[in-house]
């Protein structure tokens, strides 16, 4: 048997199926799994899709959102156990593939224009 091939069924067996297809700048919701103490729930991670990066069962995703002021970012690998599912709730329109622009943004700057899902369109100024 062929090494790329063992490799690539190895992938495809625990790669997870359903996943929604997203691009960078879009808003996505990552539902998480978190124990805490020995209970488990589920949290959920609303943000920007700022990175993709990698493929197969490495692929991986950046995600930031503003909490209280600050910028927070969480690097979601989506093959993981631990990530429940994610929902993409608004596309955003961006020329990059990577987002890391937002970094330096204050306030409302760091909105992405994009069209909501509901078909009304959202403007940043």
């Amino acid at each position: 048997m062929n090494r790329g091939k063992a490799i690539q069924d190895f992938q495809e067996k625990y790669k997870k199926k359903g996943l929604p297809v997203f691009k960078p700048g879009d808003t996505i919701e990552v539902y998480v799994r978190i124990v805490e103490e020995g209970k488990k729930r589920i949290q959920v991670f609303e943000g920007i899709a700022i990175s993709i990066r990698g493929a197969g069962l490495s692929r991986s995703v950046t995600v930031r959102k503003i909490s209280y002021g600050e910028g927070v970012e969480k690097t979601f690998p989506l093959n993981s156990p631990n990530v429940e599912k994610i929902v993409v709730t608004k596309k955003g329109r961006v020329r990059r593939a990577k987002l890391y622009y937002l970094r330096g943004k204050i306030g409302k700057k760091t909105k992405v224009e994009g069209q909501d899902l509901y078909g009304e369109k959202e403007a940043s100024p």
